[in-house]
This record gives C-alpha cells, sequence and structure tokens, in this order.
C-alpha cells in the first residue's frame, strides 16, 4: 500500500477540516443547475444537443476569469477507474457516468478551476451543473463563489429562463433559482441518544431532505447525512442559503448538546464505544467500507469529546476517501477482489493511524472534573 500522497489530491481541498464547525459539518456545497436556450435537455437531448452545449460551453470557459486555465475531462474518454475515483471524491454524480458498468453517453464532461474550489458538469442531468465544495460549515461563501462563476458563464452563454418561473430545469424540483445546496454532517449524538427520527422530521417539515455519502439514492452509513433544499421555485437564492445556514446551526446545537446527554448519561458505555472503535481501527486486518464508516464514526465522536487525543479530523477525513474501493485499486496499481481490498483497506488504515503518533485518553481525573457544558 501507499501513503496518502502516491494519489494526487485534486479536487480534495474540502477534506481539510478548515472551516466552522469542521468536527460536525464535514463539507458544504453549492450546486446551480442552468440550461441553454435553442437544445433539448435532460432524457429528450439528442447527440446533437450535447455536442453543441459541450462546444459553446467551452468556448465560455475560455473567457471565464475563474475556469480558464482549467482542465476539461470528456468522462468517455477517462479511464472507467478514475471516473470512479471522482465520483468517490463527490466530484462526479453517478448520472454523469452513466449506468454502472456501461459506457458514459457521449459529450459529457467535468471542468475543475485551475485556483478555485469550483468545478462545472456538462450534460448530466442539466446542460450545466456548476458547483462549489468547501471545508466545514461555509454556505454563504460557497453560494458567493458558484455565483460569480454563474454570471461569468451567463455573460456568455444564453441561459434558459422563464420571467415567471425562473430558471428551467429538467426536474420540477430545481425550476426557479436551480440551487441545490447542502451540507455533509456527522451527526452520531442524535443517533445514539434516538432523536434523529424528530430532528429528520423537523427538517423535511422546513422543506429540506437527508442523503447518504454520494446524494440522491444513496445511504446513510456512519452517521453521516447529506442536508439539502429540496425545492427551489417561489424562492431566491439568498432565502434558500439562509434558511439552510439557520436550519443546520439548529441541528448543530441539537447534536451538540446529545454528546453532552452521552457524556452526563452514559460515560463508561460511551468511552467504551469510542475506544472499542479506535481499538478495531488500529489493529484490523480486514475491513469493509461499511464497518470503516462506522468505527471512524466513534473515533470522531471521541475527538470531539475530548476523549481521544492525537489524531487530526483531516486524517480521518482523508481515511473516508482514500479507503473507497476505485482509490484502493488505483493505490495497488489493480483491480482488487472484494476481500482484498478489505485486506488493503485495514491495512491502509493501520499505517496512516501508526503516523498519528501517541494517541491518548483524557485522564480519569480531567473527565470526572468535566462539566456537562464542556466538551
Amino acid at each position: 500500500m501507499t501513503e496518502f500522497d502516491a494519489i494526487p489530491d485534486h479536487g480534495l481541498g474540502w477534506l481539510e477540516a478548515s472551516g466552522e464547525h469542521a468536527d460536525i459539518v464535514l463539507s458544504t456545497r453549492v450546486r446551480l443547475a442552468r440550461n441553454l436556450q435553442g437544445h433539448a435537455f435532460g432524457a429528450r437531448a439528442r447527440v446533437n444537443d450535447r455536442e453543441a452545449v459541450l462546444r459553446q460551453f467551452r468556448n465560455s470557459a475560455e473567457h471565464s476569469e475563474m475556469l480558464r486555465g482549467g482542465t476539461l475531462l470528456e468522462i468517455p474518454e477517462v479511464p472507467g477507474r478514475t471516473r470512479q475515483v471522482l465520483h468517490e471524491r463527490r466530484l462526479v454524480t453517478r448520472d454523469l457516468l452513466g449506468e454502472k458498468g456501461s459506457e458514459p453517453v457521449t459529450s459529457t464532461a467535468v471542468h475543475f478551476a485551475r485556483r478555485e474550489p469550483v468545478s462545472v458538469m456538462v450534460n448530466e442531468e442539466d446542460h450545466l451543473r456548476m458547483q462549489s465544495l468547501l471545508s466545514g460549515l461555509r454556505i454563504s461563501e460557497a453560494w458567493r463563489i458558484v455565483d460569480r462563476l454563474d454570471e461569468e458563464i451567463g455573460r456568455e452563454l444564453p441561459y434558459a429562463y422563464h420571467p415567471e418561473f425562473g430558471f428551467l430545469t429538467s426536474c420540477p424540483t430545481n425550476v426557479g433559482s436551480g440551487l441545490r445546496a447542502s451540507v455533509f454532517m456527522h451527526l452520531p449524538g442524535l443517533v445514539l441518544t434516538k432523536e434523529i427520527s424528530k430532528t429528520l422530521r423537523g427538517m423535511s417539515e422546513l422543506g429540506l431532505t437527508f442523503r447518504g455519502l454520494y446524494g440522491e439514492g444513496s445511504e446513510v452509513v456512519g452517521n453521516f447525512f447529506q442536508i439539502s433544499n429540496q425545492t427551489t421555485l417561489g424562492r431566491t437564492e439568498e432565502d434558500l442559503v439562509e434558511d439552510l445556514d439557520r436550519v443546520v446551526r439548529t441541528v448543530i446545537d441539537k447534536e451538540l448538546h446529545a454528546r453532552q446527554v452521552l457524556l452526563r448519561d452514559a460515560p463508561g458505555v460511551t468511552e467504551d464505544k469510542i475506544w472499542r472503535a479506535y481499538g478495531t481501527l488500529r489493529y484490523a486486518r480486514m475491513l469493509t467500507f461499511d464497518e470503516l464508516m462506522n468505527y471512524l464514526s466513534g473515533v470522531r465522536l471521541g475527538m470531539s469529546l475530548k476523549l481521544l487525543r492525537g489524531l487530526r479530523v483531516y486524517t480521518l477525513n482523508k481515511l473516508m476517501i482514500f479507503t473507497q474501493p476505485a482509490h484502493l485499486d488505483q493505490a495497488a496499481g489493480r483491480d482488487l477482489s472484494p476481500e482484498e481490498r478489505d485486506a488493503h483497506r485495514a491495512t491502509f488504515v493501520r499505517r496512516v493511524l501508526a503516523t498519528e503518533g501517541d494517541v491518548s485518553a483524557v485522564t480519569e481525573e480531567a473527565a470526572d472534573d468535566r462539566s456537562p457544558d464542556q466538551p
């Protein structure tokens, strides 16, 4: 196995754990859906439509300050393993890559900016999907970045727009602003105190929804939830961003309270769960990805509660990405069997955790002195 630097870190700035509440909010994403006038979009798009859209986008990117000098990858020309690596890094969607096991649709592409944390998917569900992906809770900042890109591209390309309904999109739920903002959160406190169902129901009543690691259609594992707005029609972009930010901060407060309840009402069980998780990651010889995510959840909780010292959130974020199947295959230089991946995953985790140095526990005296409100 190789270390992290064996695979280029392109598009992984969101793992740096630098944003606000980065121990709970892994990342913030703001995505805009846009279509071009004069071309069918969605399932109705023909080959000539997609070719024309890609050609027009190429020209517009040359005039965009944010995109100029970036990297455009035409998906059908990208090796299959590399496509999966991009998906595992949450940089492209399954819709862009096509059905699993089949070749991608012609004239699909993704463009990565050279300096800015933005990218554009071309001929996905919509003609253009512009997105900004940042570390931590930074919804307003992510919106400002992608809004600036939208203005640059909009000066060059004729967007499909209706004076009454707003921007026209393939999916009716995106009509209007075309904005989908989401945060990727770790909520073990709410899960363990059995408050998560009530919290998710409350978010649903406010027009939000939740998904798993890869967004729509993916399962929740390891107490990691992706929370986003459901509809955009009749709402301004600023309103959507502000509403999501307000709700997410409320969820964070609930999660922090739930973690303190665990310390107050079940300190022994909580600490045992955390150390069992760390011990398994540190010494296991075989790990499935679901097992890894569940144990990472326990270790992240221990770090946040100051029950584990010596680890970095950045390290755990990297482990979550670099232990996925395509990343393991790329590091090994070949396609691994499921059993081989489990072994390589465990070996990789052991090596990375060993480089973190001594991981110590909070002393019993310090734990006894900890007030219920102290993280």
